[in-house]
């Protein structure tokens, strides 16, 4: 009882605190830096066993880019940074360095070698041809392409040690990101968008892997649900469930919650530019224990010159070596975890050299400042005299299995270097969409967060619940009430709580085959 009169004073009072690190979503704008560079700052990365029905054997890794795109963003929407070296990493032994890498490399032109879309312009003596100025000039489908302006295109590269081989699309080494959803008057409407998106989805033989990957780089929803606006707006809500259980309507849970609404996802109108990659298992477990960690990254030239006379084809000079600006892989490890001091620095570092943010881990700062602001007047509520609302046990082993080093027996690699990396036991079976818990592993659902990140695991939520000490409690293993052994209840007067932003998020919501992100928000729907 007193857990739970606990949890509804925090509830009241948490309204004007939580803001503080969850505000910035899964990873859209998490670092002061990458604010500055839109088009390589990774938003979200999934990495999971493809559930598509005859896929089982397969890997699906998803890395989205170019957050929060407004779908009626013309005339240039979203194209990837032709300069720029998207990857998704994948470790294989434990030692929380790329074994296999895909390194995707963009490349935009305008048609007419160059030149673009011109149009005869004025009478007959004094006329003129006069480009245009839109990247497309009449209605698109999959069976013609031909008003495009703008096309954009892509190589892949396999690295393995040191060896770079090129993948092939057919008889071309470059890959065909689709135009992005302008709007139905270019493309009827949804599904002939998808029609005409899903020609781009390439089957590609992989080096010394005898079956087939595919690959789809294009235009999706955005598939990060999270309160934003009402939780920048001071946490403009109560942020633990108001009803007995999720969508009961019942208003039977804490007084004042938040309950679950998809009006409270602020992401509904978003899209993002999807990097999406499907392999066989055995072509990415190597010798390993069949676990793998994955990460993805984007890299720029370290020198950019601009050019003060500039053009489609040369904006800038670049020059230099890479230079890692972006890194992703657990969600909201930028945004809960590190300091904003060292924010630039996590998304240039490599997970052999996170040792240098242990402590963030170890020592997380945000329970202790949820409890530094209202440990006092959660005890005037009650009427108690509660020490500390955040967890006791330190150092953070619950967290440190969660983000650092998986947890045994089921995401451990066989050799652990704590890193930051997502997780996969590529040995469990995938839960189909339909039997999916949207808590992953805490919903007893072995094959979810933290092993690895499917599209409908609900981590907003999660995140919140485990740092406040979700994992001190028991969780179902096997149906069975366990206790992980890394803390004991007492350690975490809150870790209870069932604390949400209200904006419901599950498999049911998503595609159930590759690249199983939705169609993208149109920009001009009628």
């Amino acid at each position: 009882m007193r857990l739970k009169t606990t949890a509804i004073a925090i509830s009241v009072a948490l309204s004007t605190v939580l803001c503080l690190p969850s505000t910035q979503a899964s990873s859209h704008r998490e670092a002061p830096n990458i604010t500055r560079m839109p088009t390589v700052d990774a938003s979200d990365f999934y990495l999971f066993n493809s559930y598509e029905t005859g896929r089982e054997n397969y890997v699906t890794m998803i890395a989205n880019y170019i957050p929060l795109q407004d779908a009626y963003g013309g005339p240039n929407y979203f194209a990837m940074d032709p300069d720029a070296v998207y990857s998704i990493h994948v470790d294989n032994n434990g030692d929380a360095m790329p074994d296999v890498s895909f390194n995707f490399k963009f490349k935009n032109s305008l048609v007419n070698d160059g030149m673009g879309v011109k149009l005869p312009i004025g009478p007959a003596g004094n006329q003129r041809m006069v480009a245009v100025p839109l990247k497309n000039v009449g209605g698109i489908s999959a069976d013609s392409q031909a008003a495009l302006n703008f096309t954009e295109q892509y190589s892949v590269e396999l690295q393995m040690g040191n060896s770079n081989m090129p993948l092939s699309a057919g008889s071309s080494n470059l890959f065909t990101k689709p135009y992005d959803y302008v709007g139905n008057k270019t493309f009827g409407d949804a599904a002939a968008y998808q029609q005409y998106a899903d020609q781009y989805v390439y089957t590609t033989n992989l080096p010394n892997c005898s079956m087939p990957a595919r690959i789809f780089v294009g235009q999706r929803k955005d598939p990060f649900v999270v309160n934003l606006g009402e939780t920048f707006d001071l946490v403009n809500y109560v942020p633990v469930e108001g009803d007995s259980s999720p969508g009961a309507g019942d208003g039977g849970g804490f007084p004042g919650g938040i309950t679950q609404s998809s009006a409270n996802d602020d992401l509904a109108d978003k899209n993002v530019t999807a990097i999406a990659i499907e392999v066989h298992k055995d072509c990415l477990t190597g010798s390993g224990n069949k676990v793998i960690g994955a990460w993805t990254t984007a890299s720029l030239p370290q020198a950019r010159i601009l050019n003060p006379n500039a053009t489609f084809s040369k904006p800038s000079v670049n020059g230099g070596a890479m230079v890692q600006v972006s890194r992703l892989s657990n969600p909201l490890v930028n945004e809960l975890v590190i300091g904003l001091a060292d924010k630039d620095k996590f998304n240039s570092s490599k997970p052999a050299n996170d040792g240098q943010f242990a402590d963030y881990v170890t020592h997380p700062s945000l329970p202790a400042l949820l409890n530094i602001l209202f440990r006092d007047a959660v005890n005037n509520t009650l009427g108690t005299n509660i020490e500390d609302l955040a967890p006791s046990n330190f150092p953070r082993t619950d967290l440190v299995a969660a983000f650092l080093t998986g947890v045994a027996g089921v995401n451990q690699l066989a050799t652990v270097t704590p890193s930051e990396m997502l997780r996969l036991n590529t040995a469990i079976p995938a839960t189909p969409a339909a039997l999916q818990s949207n808590f992953g592993v805490a919903g007893n659902d072995l094959a979810g967060f933290p092993n690895g990140r499917r599209p409908g695991d609900d981590v907003v939520d999660i995140a919140l619940r485990v740092v406040m000490g979700a994992l001190c409690h028991d969780i179902p293993v096997a149906g069975n009430p366990t206790n992980l052994g890394f803390c004991q209840p007492e350690d975490a007067p809150v870790g209870n709580v069932p604390f949400t932003d209200g904006a419901p998020l599950n498999a049911q919501m998503f595609d159930q085959r590759f690249p199983y992100l939705l169609t993208p928000i149109a920009g001009s729907p009628n």
